[in-house]
């Protein structure tokens, strides 16, 4: 099991603060510490460390600690897919979780849940694909401009 699972359970909320937290420092374009980010986000700062975290061991950004300390982007945002966050947060799989878990434990769903088995398959490499066509850079120029 992962840090990010074990402290801050992957979630879509997670997701939507790590691209905010991430656009953030696109427009920043220098240091930017949590504490600036949770204000900004209007969140907690340690659930954003917790996710910064995760996305400094995906190699996207860099932490720097001290008096001038805080995040910033490895790359340059126009090469920072949204798929490369979710992916780095471990949220892969989160629609499949929540469909299994509805379907129960009774025969019908047992079958209900090896029905869906293609079906999930499918729509995580699809919302993967999506997002895999969407970068840090471009919700960042929506702020901009």
């Amino acid at each position: 099991m992962t840090e990010l699972r074990k402290s801050c359970p992957p979630s879509f909320r997670t997701f939507g603060l790590a691209v905010q937290a991430m656009v953030v420092l696109a427009i920043n374009g220098q240091s930017c510490p949590s504490c600036v980010l949770a204000e900004r986000l209007h969140s907690e700062a340690t659930l954003l460390r917790r996710i910064m975290g995760q996305l400094a061991r995906a190699g996207l950004i860099e932490t720097r600690e001290g008096r001038d300390g805080g995040y910033r982007l490895l790359r340059q945002p126009e090469t920072i897919t949204l798929a490369e966050i979710y992916t780095a947060l471990q949220i892969t799989g989160e629609l499949c979780r929540t469909m299994e878990e509805a379907t129960g434990p009774h025969p019908f769903g047992v079958h209900m849940k090896e029905a869906f088995t293609d079906l999930l398959v499918e729509l995580d490499q699809s919302m993967l694909a999506v997002m895999g066509r969407h970068t840090v850079a471009q919700y960042a120029d929506k702020l901009r401009g």
